[in-house]
Parts: structure tokens; sequence; C-alpha cells
């Protein structure tokens, strides 16, 4: 890389760049005001994303994994190095389903679901795992109940993973962790894990990262009611809401979550 590479680009001031000729059908010039100044903050939001993940990036070496943990597959044993593949780099994402749940943490279930519609293109560039430490049998069954198709599952109930690397208590609940580890020459370290957890919550929100991982709050968070401030994901509904034009119908489910 040369020096000239190393240097920034110069960026358009973001209150220029929102100053934009869209305009929609009945808008007020009060609402237009608003609105490119919100897009003037969305433009800014976007390169503070660039710049974290550009911080991210360029993290000195990780810790040397302490061992090649090995764990339950759908198709039998594997150890964390087999995970990789052919690719250098492995995400796992520490599920909220251990032995003592009853059922899968719903906003896990949520955001594995949406996970496993992208998993098709997120393979073609990393490799994936989702861990947890009920049995393989028991985490199979529940990803075929949900349909998923892409995702990875993998049993960590015989090793210590999930306590070295989700600061789970082996008597204690269930802790969700995204962790990045790469492989370099036959060696396998950790690069970054999810740090954002209660403890780094702002006032009045629910424990998040940022980005948000979630589709289903990207989504929320562009509508006037935003996220809500009681409302959580479900396993089941009690009805599934009808399609436009189509006759409404209902799902009747034994349980909810």
């Amino acid at each position: 890389m040369t020096d000239t590479d190393r240097i920034a680009p110069v960026l358009q001031p973001a209150r220029l760049l929102a100053q934009l000729p869209l305009r929609f059908p009945g808008e007020s010039t009060q609402y237009r005001e608003a609105r490119n100044a919100l897009l003037a903050e969305e433009i800014e939001l976007r390169r503070h994303i660039e710049r974290v993940a550009a911080q991210r990036r360029a993290l000195p070496p990780g810790g040397v994994v302490p061992q090649d943990y090995r764990f339950e597959g759908e198709h039998g044993s594997v150890t964390l190095s087999e995970m990789f593949g052919s690719h250098d780099t492995l995400v796992t994402y520490n599920w909220m389903f251990g032995q003592r749940s009853e059922r899968s943490c719903p906003m896990c279930t949520s955001t594995l679901g949406g996970l496993d519609g992208e998993m098709a293109d997120i393979l073609q560039r990393v490799a994936f795992a989702v861990i947890a430490r009920s049995p393989i049998e028991r985490l199979v069954a529940f990803k075929r109940e949900r349909g998923w198709r892409h995702l990875r599952v993998y049993s960590s109930g015989g090793n210590t993973f999930n306590r070295d690397y989700a600061n789970e208590d082996p008597d204690g609940d269930d802790v969700p962790e995204f962790n990045v580890f790469t492989r370099s020459g036959g060696v396998v370290r950790h690069f970054w894990a999810g740090e954002m957890g209660p403890q780094t919550a702002d006032p009045g929100q629910d424990p998040r990262g940022a980005p948000d991982i979630m589709p289903l709050w990207n989504v929320l968070d562009m509508t006037p009611g935003g996220r809500g401030t009681d409302w959580y994901p479900k396993l089941e509904y009690d009805t599934e809401p009808a399609a436009p034009g189509s006759q409404a119908g209902s799902c009747h489910c034994d349980s909810h979550t």
C-alpha cells in the first residue's frame, strides 16, 4: 500500500450531500427541512459506522486460542480449527439454548432466523458456527422446527468454550455472544468479540451492540413507533397477520414464549 492509498478521501459535508432534489407528494416545507436535517445525521452515522469498522479491522493480533475445542455437530465431532473449512476467518454465535432452557431464547431465535436467510452469502466470505450447550440432537430438532436451512449448529456441552469466550457460568444462565477468530500459519487467534452487554447499556435501553445485528430492530427503527418499550419477539404468535388483499386466517398455537 502506498502513502497515497493511506490518505483518506476528502468528504463533502453531510449537510450539503443532504440537500437532495427529492420530494414526495404532499410533503410540506417543514417536513423537507426536518427530513434533510435527519438525512445529514444519517450520512454522518454511516460514516461513523465505516470508521468503527476500519478501527476494528486494524486491531492488533488477539490472543492465541488456548485449545482446539471439540464440538458435536450434525455430522459428527469437529474441532474449532476444523470449523474454518477453507476460510481464514470464523464467526461464532453463542446461542442461548442450554440444557437448563425449556425453549430457545426468542431474541436469539429471531436473530438466527434472519442470519439463516443471509447465510448462503455469508459463507462465501467466512465460516460461521452457531454454538449452544444443549445436546446436538436438541439443537438440530429446533433448527428443523424453525425451517433453518443454512445455519451450522454445534453443541459445546462437552467443553469450556462458552465459559472462555462468552463468560458463561457453567451452572448459570446462557449468554449471547458473537466472536470472530482468525487462522494463519496453523495458529488460531481470537480477533474480536461483541462486548456491549448490560454493563455498557444506556439508561432506558436494552443491551445491544452497534451496529445492531437484528433486522427486526433495524426495520422498526425506521418507523414512527420504533422498538417500543414493552414488546419483544416470541417463538409463536396467536394470529398470523393476513397479507393485504387476502382473507384473514389464524394460526392456533399450543404455547407461547
